[in-house]
């Protein structure tokens, strides 16, 4: 067991390692900046979404929006027990001035800083699945039903667009367009990317990610997507919406959406 001395064991973070574009070998921001160009998306545009991202998480946590997404853990240490019910990312007191400040990081004079990308964090997502005869058996009380799913293919170079032809697979799939749903939710892993999703679909910014995203609350890898839909299906016991639309991009190349009903 082990390794032998001077064989050279390389010790590699995969969640590094995720923010390189395995196939383009392409950081993830320079294909934000791409986007950013190909979509004619500014700096300012940019800086404008992400503070609308903090400050739409604060009404919506001040609102109690998250309470029923959101599991309490308890943290014990040499000063006492600490409850954590709230996600420690967001910064709803920010501003545009601040962040207009901030140095590119991929780009010289490119859009994408610190604060309009989504926050690399820890995170952990819990969902569950059942088919009809599972809930009959297993007397469940479901929240939405899953109506269709799309996973699509794109440029891994501006692998950000993905959630387009996702989305718009899965309403197909569905028999639904973009005006029958009520809410739609793309994982913001930066402001360009979801710029230019918004803008390539055409989307009514009144009913899309508004109670912020990945930029205030971080995007853990592998939990964001269990997020977004775990969100999503809460709301419909909040507002009289029928139809919900989650999405995200995937480094390599891929979009993934998912078309949700009210149970």
């Amino acid at each position: 067991w082990g390794v032998n001395l001077g064989t050279g064991l390389q010790m590699r973070d995969s969640l590094w390692d995720g923010l390189t574009d395995s196939y383009a070998g392409t950081p993830m921001g320079i294909t934000a900046e791409n986007l950013a160009e190909k979509y004619d998306i500014s700096r300012q545009e940019c800086d404008e979404f992400a503070v609308r991202s903090q400050q739409t998480w604060g009404e919506a946590k001040k609102n109690g929006l998250f309470d029923l997404e959101i599991a309490p853990v308890e943290i014990t240490s040499k000063r006492g027990t600490k409850v954590v019910d709230t996600d420690e990312h967001p910064r709803p007191e920010t501003t545009v001035d601040k962040l207009s400040s901030l140095k590119p990081v991929f780009k010289k004079d490119g859009v994408v800083t610190a604060a309009t990308a989504s926050g690399i964090c820890d995170g952990a997502g819990s969902i569950i699945l059942a088919t009809e005869e599972a809930v009959k058996e297993h007397g469940l009380k479901p929240i939405a039903r899953l109506v269709s799913y799309q996973v699509s293919g794109c440029d891994p170079t501006i692998m950000g667009i993905g959630p387009v032809p996702a989305i718009e697979g899965a309403l197909k799939k569905a028999g639904l367009t973009k005006a029958d749903v009520d809410r739609f939710e793309i994982n913001e892993a930066f402001a360009a990317q979801f710029l230019a999703c918004a803008k390539e679909l055409d989307l009514d910014m009144s009913k899309t990610n508004i109670n912020g995203g990945a930029i205030s609350l971080g995007h853990p890898l592998g939990a964001s997507g269990s997020r977004i839909v775990a969100h999503l299906a809460n709301e419909f016991s909040r507002t009289e919406g029928n139809i919900h639309v989650g999405a995200a991009c995937i480094g390599g190349g891929q979009g993934i959406a998912v078309v949700l009903e009210r149970a």
